[in-house]
């Protein structure tokens, strides 16, 4: 009988870059940052890089994440590049499989998709889908989003999205890698994600005990799902988180606006950074690669992506990425 080895799992790391504002900063220089920021991960040797996407708030300036994915795409040669996420609430779930298979196509296959609910904020009233889209129709946007990326004609007739079938235009070249943002264990999503056999994007928010629980929720640790995390290298890195990020987390937290009108997270900036301050590898080299790695055995969640901007500024970025890929990821992988 033949015998088979068992190869351990080779974990894979990336870059989650949020683009947010900090006091004083121009939304261009913030976009151009996450541009540099990008092809500074390819050179520092990470394996991804991902972008978030937000609407009128200065939490994030990245109004589209397949555009800067895009962008990206043509500044970079090896390395993947996704949405972390692409909002289904106020985006046509077709035209995104479209934008899908076409940078697909011409990158060779460097491109994943993310996608997430998003809030209940203003933008669904700015781009017209409305809290129904928000509220009950995750669900559907989803499927057919699904059907366009795997299949060469797509239709629907459901209660957000009816039209007569057409031919997916260009053809999907191959089969999508797509993730689903999951919150808490309890999160619509987690059965969502499980149901079709998605992996999960894990987010930021969340320690790795609460990671845990939506694994168990999900039913399988080892379905491909990826995990965000915020790292910050150096001897003085919790100086500089917490000396930097509340101010852009008090701009961004306010910049909320509810559908309804309420304005404003109910969240302090300073409390909130010193929880991620608690949950996430922020230190020095060796302790930021024993967190990392204890998170990976864990959770076993072997794709991690990281927020690295807590800085603030882009030679802050530029350094914390350069020191991750060349002293805490050789000791991971």
């Amino acid at each position: 009988m033949a015998e088979f080895e068992l190869r351990p799992v080779i974990p894979r790391f990336g870059v989650f870059l949020v683009s947010g504002r900090f006091p004083g900063q121009e939304d261009a220089d913030v976009l151009r940052r996450s541009v540099d920021a990008a092809i500074a991960a390819e050179r520092a040797g990470f394996d991804d890089v991902w972008f978030a996407e937000h609407h009128f708030m200065p939490y994030g300036v990245c109004p589209s994440a397949i555009t800067l994915a895009a962008h990206v795409l043509g500044r970079t040669e090896r390395i993947t590049v996704g949405t972390a996420v692409s909002v289904l609430s106020v985006a046509h779930p077709v035209a995104l499989a479209e934008q899908w298979a076409l940078l697909d196509a011409v990158s060779g296959g460097r491109l994943r998709i993310g996608v997430g609910r998003g809030g209940p904020w203003q933008d669904l009233e700015v781009f017209g889908t409305g809290a129904a889209r928000y509220g009950t129709g995750f669900e559907e946007s989803l499927d057919l989003l699904l059907a366009a990326m795997t299949s060469e004609t797509v239709s629907a007739d459901g209660a957000h999205f009816a039209f007569r079938e057409v031919p997916m235009v260009p053809r999907p070249e191959r089969a999508p890698r797509l993730v689903v943002a999951c919150g808490d264990a309890g999160s619509s999503s987690v059965r969502l994600a499980a149901e079709r056999g998605l992996p999960m994007l894990l987010g930021l928010h969340t320690d790795d005990d609460g990671k845990i629980e939506t694994l168990a929720a999900y039913g399988d640790s080892a379905a491909g799902h990826v995990s965000t995390v915020m790292c910050q290298v150096g001897d003085d890195a919790l100086d500089v988180v917490r000396s930097a990020l509340p101010g852009s987390l008090k701009e961004g937290f306010a910049g909320h606006v509810y559908l309804d009108g309420r304005r404003g997270l109910e969240k302090d900036p300073v409390s909130y950074t010193d929880r991620l301050c608690e949950m996430h590898p922020i230190g020095g080299v060796q302790y930021c690669v024993d967190r990392l790695g204890t998170s990976l055995r864990r959770t076993g969640v072997s794709h991690v992506i990281m927020m690295v901007e807590a800085s603030g500024t882009p030679e802050g970025t530029l350094e914390n990425i350069a020191r991750i890929g060349e002293e805490v990821l050789p000791a991971l992988r």
